[in-house]
């Protein structure tokens, strides 16, 4: 299935070629190309897509709103008086002002500051200042005027287990069948149905591309290379047991690794190539790298969902990786880290201390955003060359056993290539 119908041949594919090498190679120009980057806005985050776009836990009682946004798009996330979840456009259908300017809060409605109309949570049309107009005899609004044809757009909106989806196409297929089997059995993992804890946030700005970063999250190879904390302290080796597995079409994937008594000894044949690796270096609190058993199948890893989510289980933290795009060149990213309302205190303290690895300044994840950082300015001035893609088979873009692979990164640009025409 195509996620939007479009012209067999646009300008675009005209001008840029993709290499003849085929998913074993991505043309650097991709990351930078502004004709690009609108069709990619309105393709997938406009287009047939499922979209996350928050929490329940978020929005806990009638009148919470949350403001967020799908690709370039501002939406309102609220819970309305009667405790229904819905996803708005940010936007007043009188002159398109931001109807919402806080990050989040609590109200009975919604009041867009420029001209005062007002909607309910639901996004419906309330009042109009003035409606009978003033001063008299100013006729005010037209008389056929109706209130009921000028809300909001309320976009389809689905919540699975806590997480809430928004998409803006009512042809878009129901959220289970989108994401598909091979990654579903992990998002329901981490939203169950248990009640969530909100733990708390932080957000960046990365100057790079949207699809940098979202190569990077299903990219094992680079994870016991660039990360020496992993590979240091053992929370993710070459030798450990490692899963890769995209979906059908290879639009989200699944990557996790597990341990057993065996690698959790290094390896010294597999280890020996890893130079990052410091045998004599400790912490004074090991507890952030010593995970408490939390799922019974002892995996950790991450998953995405096309084309906005990214979540994680690094040791004992929780959290969702909210992909921002903002231009060709930058991209917001907002993570939201959770647990669950019945863990106990140990487990607790656990997730806020184990999410010092991840976030802007994380142990771990500062490496990801200071290397796309640099990477960026040299793909972008650098538009006619070519990446190679090649590890684990040029042509392998199914399930791998190992992190040394490049696959999922190869099955995404299958999916990609099919979607933009090119």
């Amino acid at each position: 299935m195509t996620l939007n119908a479009r012209p067999a041949a646009s300008v675009l594919v005209q001008q840029r070629k993709w290499p003849d090498e085929g998913v074993s190679r991505v043309p650097a120009w991709i990351y930078s190309d502004e004709a690009l980057f609108e069709r990619e806005m309105e393709t997938f985050f406009a287009g047939n897509t499922w979209n996350y776009v928050g929490l329940e836990v978020e929005v806990p009682e009638p009148g919470n709103y949350l403001r967020t946004f799908i690709g370039t798009k501002p939406v309102l996330v609220t819970r309305d008086l009667d405790g229904k979840i819905n996803v708005l456009e940010n936007r007043c259908a009188h002159r398109g002002a931001p109807v919402c300017w806080k990050q989040r809060g609590k109200s009975t409605d919604l009041t867009c500051p420029y001209h005062h109309w007002t909607y309910d949570l639901g996004g419906n049309l309330l009042g109009v200042a003035f409606m009978r107009g003033n001063p008299k005899p100013n006729p005010g609004m037209p008389n056929d005027f109706d209130k009921r044809n000028h809300g909001m757009r309320q976009l389809r909106t689905t919540v699975r287990g806590g997480a809430i989806w928004a998409s803006f196409s009512d042809a878009t297929p129901e959220l289970d069948h989108y994401i598909g089997p091979q990654v579903l059995e992990f998002v329901d993992r981490a939203f169950n149905g248990r009640p969530l804890r909100l733990l708390g946030y932080s957000r960046q700005t990365i100057p790079c591309n949207w699809k940098l970063y979202f190569e990077n999250a299903r990219d094992p190879y680079h994870a016991t290379l660039l990360h020496t904390f992993f590979t240091t302290f053992g929370l993710f080796r070459a030798d450990a047991h490692t899963r890769a597995t995209p979906s059908d079409d290879g639009r989200h994937e699944v990557t996790y690794s597990w341990f057993d008594s065996k690698a959790q000894e290094k390896n010294a044949d597999l280890s020996k190539d890893i130079k990052n690796i410091i045998t004599d270096l400790k912490l004074h609190d090991m507890e952030i790298v010593k995970p408490k058993q939390e799922f019974a199948d002892g995996r950790i890893g991450t998953l995405e969902v096309f084309p906005s989510m990214v979540l994680q289980q690094h040791v004992n933290t929780l959290a969702v990786r909210h992909i921002i795009p903002k231009s060709p060149t930058v991209t917001e990213l907002s993570w939201i880290y959770f647990g669950y309302e019945d863990d106990d205190e140990t487990l607790r303290r656990l997730r806020l201390k184990q999410g010092n690895l991840t976030g802007p300044a994380g142990y771990v994840s500062l490496d990801d955003s200071e290397v796309l950082k640099q990477m960026q300015p040299v793909v972008q001035n650098y538009p006619d060359s070519v990446q190679v893609v090649e590890m684990h088979g040029r042509d392998h873009i199914g399930v791998s056993e190992t992190s040394v692979s490049e696959s999922m990164i190869r099955a995404f640009y299958t999916f990609y290539r099919r979607e933009m025409g090119l």
